[in-house]
């Protein structure tokens, strides 16, 4: 841009910061095409807002194929004017995946590493919940989409369960399930942090955080109302089919 125009990069660089354009940035973003987005928007901000009365709202989702990386020698550790240190390359000791169950109101998380992610660990996961939620308060659990949530199996032991009831989020829309920041906090705070010579030393990285966590946990607010969020959805479809107009 420089060389086109005839100015020095330098000032092209002070021209972008001074109207607050960041061209280096690019953030992804994928607007759903959900028939039912307005629904289930509804649907689950209702639950966050105005949760139902002797009842328990979970958010459910795995964060699967976390990787055991073993760091191939030893980090500095943090001081004075210096920042932690470890190297980029490492060694791979396996995966392993974390169920996590996120309690709206209170901010507890239940918690299962297990090797994989099928509809068999999903039902697993489920009889956990069961035993942790007490009986008779209905559960309200929200989750995506995964074809392992909706298998015959996990139907046929739904209708056995009555008292728990799956509300999905819309397509495109992971981020309304509150459990995603709580992966985002143990991914950073945690998992990225550490080096790990086995599976078994990850899940004990793992168990130990939900330890912490819950023993002083702190619920997430959501603050979006559901209109905020179909207004905003609605002007992303508008500009979407003006860009796809002038195509």
């Amino acid at each position: 841009m420089a060389e086109a125009v005839g100015i020095s990069p330098s000032s092209v660089g002070r021209i972008w910061a001074d109207a607050g354009l960041k061209p280096h940035i690019v953030k992804g973003f994928k607007v759903s095409n959900d028939p039912m987005f307005e629904e289930k928007v509804t649907e689950i901000v209702g639950l966050y807002l105005d949760p139902p009365d002797r009842a328990v709202v979970l958010c459910v989702d795995e964060k699967s194929q976390i990787q055991a990386l073993d760091r191939t020698q030893p980090g500095l550790p943090l001081k004075k004017g210096r920042a932690s240190t470890m190297t980029h390359d490492y060694k791979r000791h396996g995966t392993t995946t974390l169920f996590a169950a996120l309690d709206v109101k209170s901010g507890l998380v239940i918690g299962e590493c297990m090797p994989r992610h099928r509809a068999r660990e999903f039902l697993r996961f489920l009889r956990r919940i069961d035993r942790a939620v007490k009986k008779p308060r209905d559960i309200h659990l929200v989750l995506d989409n995964y074809a392992t949530h909706k298998t015959p199996e996990v139907k046929a032991w739904l209708e056995k369960h009555p008292r728990f009831k799956l509300h999905f989020t819309p397509t495109s829309a992971s981020w309304m399930n509150l459990v995603e920041r709580f992966f985002a906090e143990i991914t950073t705070k945690r998992i990225r942090r550490g080096s790990y010579a086995s599976v078994d030393d990850l899940e004990g990285a793992i168990y130990d955080y939900l330890l912490q966590h819950n023993a002083n946990p702190k619920p997430f607010v959501w603050s979006k109302s559901a209109e905020d969020i179909l207004t905003r959805e609605r002007r992303a479809l508008d500009v979407l089919d003006q860009i796809r107009g002038n195509r």
